[in-house]
């Protein structure tokens, strides 16, 4: 320091102009030297590359690389710069050797730049090549040897370096011209892209191949003779041919390439997805598309979660179709109309709410609400069905009653804690068809949600049964992010454990149809909660299943919104849901969350809760304050001795008849569970003594009471008849049918009637031979 303020106080100048250069030294090199946009990229959780996206300036550059392969770098070393790690920037020798070798050819003919300058030139691209360039060059090469190992500019340079046409990168060229990763790289292959950078121009196909051959065999000759390869590396690597046109960079995930590139723009991201398991849903996904696309349907999407992390380990945006078919579109994340895909979520809520018990029966007729006529996919009825089944069958009717019941608004209210992508609208906007597909949402939300309630009975039972706040999280796409579940709580996150381990339940019941030759497809050794989903016109074909690790997200059918006949759930969607799950581990069924459950007696047919005179039996419902009523379907009957006629006051002494407890549907829902249930016992009709009090054994099934009805012409321009349809508890009974005080006709067995009215009101009576009688008034326009 005594010498610093020495020389300062004899020369100032020289002293202010020692900081002045030093300091301008210091800092002139920028803190980040190249600001060139790079390529997203995105690999999978194993490293391995599944798609990218070129830069903004059309250039194929990825991120700086983390480490250059000892071969590439050897071969680049012995090419360029073989003092790389002895000299500080620069070469004097090799500069004093190309000075006089460019003056004595009268042209440049050799260059003596170091790597660390060329680093420098490739920073400062677009400056003219000047003397006064290569010293500004020098300067900065060894203010960069100062700030950076030689490791570090090493791979500066392998990151940046041209090697031909929009090919900047050591990672980049690898797969483009050998379709490898660097570290894949053979020895011919290494100093193949070693000496690119130097001539760049010379890997164009059928260009220059006798010169690029040169500069590599000589390379190669180099290393042989340096004793870095053996002499049969080096006999091998010379019988190499050259790359003769550029490989496509894998496309193993190209839409989810896009959906990472919104908020990643230009970065790696190593992602959640297993490159193995993409590979294979990718081949199950075109196979299925090899079929349908016979139906022409081109689209399609997967969805693989893992319930326990939320990670995503398999993400198929859509079919290998073509550009006509909109194979670019992320059906992932492209909202559609949700078919029967959410109808399990009202059951949970109905569960949880206290309001619905899974034997329960729920009507399956004809049914008109506020002019909303829903229909079964299978346009048949079964009269009444138990609440589970209606859920495993995917029945439309009963789901739209049971909305009606539980609420609509509630029910709405509700779906927002679930954030379902395209569900933004109002309970008024959808009215009752939101349960059967008038709203709209994505394959990711759907998983999404399917994977936060079967996490949430994970959750309950290793926890001693307390619920994570926060259990209702997005998805994970990246392998350095981790779900935060929040807190735990003994209060339920949405619905409690209990009535989603009795949803799941009822969503594995489909795998025992009874039957049905449809699910033939179904391997029944695998304990699936899976439900299917079809919209409107066969536009959307739904399927997801969930098992205590996994879910898996099926959607199939045309981007551009064309139905197409035989699109369903369960035709199109549902096998390549089971090939999915065909290639994944095996899974234990969710255990039973026993603290949540509470044992009460239900009537062993109706599933009501009990009275006293019905079959009972104990079933398992979630332990909360129950709301279903109690047994409505049994009542108690007097018959005679016989037991063939019913009896009352009026014609017998009853402490003599034979009382008995008797399961009875209303006609209309009799009607048609008698069709489908051949052990259903009609009540027995009254003695003829008897004066019969009870309600009417009949019940309009069309039309109903009020009905404003509109006949339609034929294409012979003739006008269609009204048919007139009634339900009784005995078809056999003759029934007799009035309009407007007019006698029409007789029916008995099938109770229809074919009518042309005029316009106007009129007045339908019928009257069966026992002397019941009804009428509804209707109104023809």
């Amino acid at each position: 320091m005594k010498r610093i303020r020495s020389f300062g106080r004899r020369h100032p100048k020289k002293l202010i102009f020692l900081v002045v250069f030093l300091i301008a030294y210091y800092f002139c090199l920028p803190k980040k030297l190249f600001k060139s946009p790079t390529a997203t990229v995105v690999e999978s959780k194993q490293g391995a590359l599944l798609g990218a996206m070129i830069a903004d300036d059309g250039q194929w550059r990825f991120a700086e690389v983390d480490s250059v392969p000892y071969k590439f770098r050897t071969c680049i070393l012995q090419f360029e710069d073989a003092y790389f790690y002895k000299h500080p920037g620069f070469n004097p020798a090799a500069i004093v050797k190309a000075v006089g070798a460019n003056i004595n050819a009268g042209r440049t003919v050799r260059g003596g730049s170091t790597i660390t300058q060329q680093v420098i030139r490739l920073a400062r691209s677009g400056k003219t090549r000047s003397y006064f360039e290569k010293g500004i060059e020098l300067i900065l090469a060894t203010r960069l040897e100062l700030s950076r190992s030689k490791d570090d500019i090493l791979k500066l340079y392998a990151s940046h370096a041209p090697f031909g046409g929009n090919v900047v990168g050591i990672e980049v060229a690898a797969w483009r011209y050998f379709g490898l990763r660097p570290h894949q790289l053979s020895w011919a292959e290494s100093a193949t892209l070693a000496v690119l950078p130097n001539a760049p121009s010379l890997i164009y196909p059928g260009k220059n191949q006798e010169k690029l051959l040169s500069k590599r065999n000589r390379l190669l000759k180099k290393l042989f003779k340096e004793k870095l390869i053996d002499r049969t590396t080096y006999d091998l690597a010379l019988l190499e041919g050259l790359p003769q046109k550029p490989y496509q960079l894998p496309k193993a995930a190209p839409h989810l390439v896009q959906y990472l590139a919104k908020e990643n723009k230009g970065k790696r991201i190593k992602s959640t997805v297993d490159v193995n398991l993409q590979a294979t849903i990718n081949a199950i996904v075109q196979k299925h598309h090899q079929n349908l696309k016979q139906n022409q349907v081109h689209n399609a999407a997967v969805l693989v979660l893992d319930v326990h992390t939320r990670k995503v380990l398999s993400y198929v945006g859509n079919t290998p179709t073509s550009k006509e078919h909109q194979k670019d579109v992320d059906m992932v994340q492209a909202n559609r109309s949700t078919g029967s895909i959410i109808k399990p979520l009202l059951y949970s809520a109905m569960l949880d709410a206290g309001e619905l018990l899974p034997d329960m029966l729920v009507a399956d007729i004809p049914t008109q609400i506020a002019g909303y006529s829903p229909e079964n996919f299978n346009e048949n009825y079964g009269g009444a069905v138990e609440a589970k089944k209606a859920l495993a069958r995917s029945l439309n009717i009963p789901a739209v009653r049971l909305l009606k019941e539980y609420g609509l608004e509630k029910f709405r209210d509700q779906l927002d804690v679930f954030q379902l992508g395209g569900i933004n609208k109002s309970a008024d906007h959808y009215g009752l068809t939101l349960i059967l597909g008038g709203a709209e949402s994505n394959l990711w939300d759907l998983c999404k949600t399917y994977a936060n309630l079967a996490s949430t009975l994970n959750h309950f039972n290793t926890t001693s049964s307390e619920y994570f706040k926060n259990e209702f999280t997005d998805l994970i796409l990246k392998t350095n992010q981790t779900v935060d579940f929040g807190e735990l709580s003994t209060e339920k996150t949405v619905f409690d454990a209990g009535s989603i381990y009795l949803t799941f339940e009822a969503m594995r019941e489909v795998n025992r149809p009874e039957g049905d030759e449809s699910w033939q497809f179904f391997d029944s050794s695998k304990e699936i909660a899976w439900k299917t989903g079809t919209s409107f016109g066969n536009k959307d074909a739904w399927a997801i299943g969930v098992t205590a690790d996994h879910v898996v997200g099926i959607w199939f059918g045309n981007a551009d919104g064309e139905g197409r006949p035989n699109v369903t759930g369960v035709t199109s969607a549902a096998p390549l849901l089971f090939d999915v799950f065909d290639v994944l581990p095996q899974s234990k069924w969710f255990q039973k969350p026993l603290d949540e459950f509470v044992d009460i007696e239900v009537c062993t047919q109706s599933g009501y809760l009990t009275t006293d005179i019905c079959p009972k039996k104990t079933i398992s419902i979630p332990n909360k304050q129950n709301y279903v009523s109690e047994c409505k379907y049994h009542q108690m009957v007097y018959l005679d001795r016989a037991k063939q006629f019913r009896v009352n006051s009026s014609c017998a002494q009853l402490a003599s008849a034979v009382s008995e407890s008797w399961f009875v549907l209303p006609p209309l829902m009799q009607f048609y569970y008698r069709s489908t249930h051949p052990t259903y016992k009609s009540l027995p009709p009254f003695r003829n003594d008897c004066i019969n009090t009870s309600v009417s054994p009949m019940e309009f099934i069309y039309p109903k009471n009020g009905n404003r009805i509109t006949l339609t012409k034929g294409f012979d321009g003739k006008t269609n008849e009204l048919i007139l349809k009634l339900a009784h508890t005995k078809p056999e009974t003759e029934v007799y049918w009035y309009l407007d005080e007019t006698f029409i006709g007789q029916t008995r067995n099938f109770h229809e009637i074919a009518i042309l009215p005029k316009k106007g009101q009129h007045k339908v009576m019928v009257l069966d031979a026992y002397g019941n009688e009804m009428f509804v008034s209707i109104q023809i326009e």
